[in-house]
């Protein structure tokens, strides 16, 4: 065999080391393909598009109607002589779907004196609050027969009862009749009001409420 100088020596030994770690290595006989990427997070738009849309019921909706109610709180609705036949107090603009209720009534017992009038109208295109309000001017000025519009401002707010909204009373200082009360409830769709003669905020409130449970739907 050929002796070998040093410096052949010395690379055969290096090279000789480098295969020997190449072999050992699995990096080095196949490297792993990389790994894929994540795939994106959803935005915030097809996040909100895939939500899905919600929803109102008729039940929540909280639209009502009024219908004229044979009896209504207790009291019974006048009908023949005597009974209100016009419209003494102007609704408003009436509109297709709109329903107006006019009815007067008798407490238990009474048979002649002054009866409750009561007005009001369902489905309501504008905020109920603003009809309310004209319907309360304009009784006011049928209670005071004089031409005046009153004070609505001067109502106390009152428990509305299970269809909620709001009810309010007044009395009627400017009266001849000093005890007068007239009383408005409104809610999402409905507004009415009515004169309670002889009486007093309180009662009337309790009273309108109770009729209230029968004339709205």
């Amino acid at each position: 065999m050929p002796s070998l100088g040093p410096r052949t020596l010395l690379a055969t030994i290096a090279l000789t080391t480098t295969l020997t770690l190449t072999a050992c290595d699995p990096a080095a006989e196949a490297e792993a393909p990389p790994a894929p990427p994540a795939p994106p997070a959803p935005s915030a738009a097809s996040a909100t598009a895939s939500a899905p849309a919600s929803s109102t019921s008729p039940a929540s909706s909280g639209k009502h109607t009024l219908a004229e109610a044979a009896t209504a709180g207790g009291l019974t609705k006048a009908t023949g002589t005597g009974a209100v036949s016009d419209v003494p107090v102007d609704p408003g603009e009436m509109r297709d779907g709109m329903h107006l209720v006019v009815a007067d009534y008798n407490r238990a017992g009474q048979t002649s004196g002054r009866r409750i009038l009561f007005v009001g109208v369902d489905s309501v295109p504008e905020d109920p609050n603003k009809r309310r309000e004209h319907l309360w001017r304009g009784l006011i000025d049928y209670a005071l027969q004089n031409g005046s519009t009153g004070t609505p401002t001067t109502a106390k707010p009152y428990q509305p009862g299970p269809f909620g909204g709001s009810l309010e009373c007044l009395s009627l200082p400017e009266s001849a009749n000093t005890t007068d009360v007239i009383c408005g409830w409104s809610d999402t769709t409905t507004a009415a009001v009515a004169l309670f003669p002889r009486t007093t905020p309180a009662d009337a409130a309790r009273l309108f409420g109770a009729m209230r449970a029968d004339l709205e739907h």
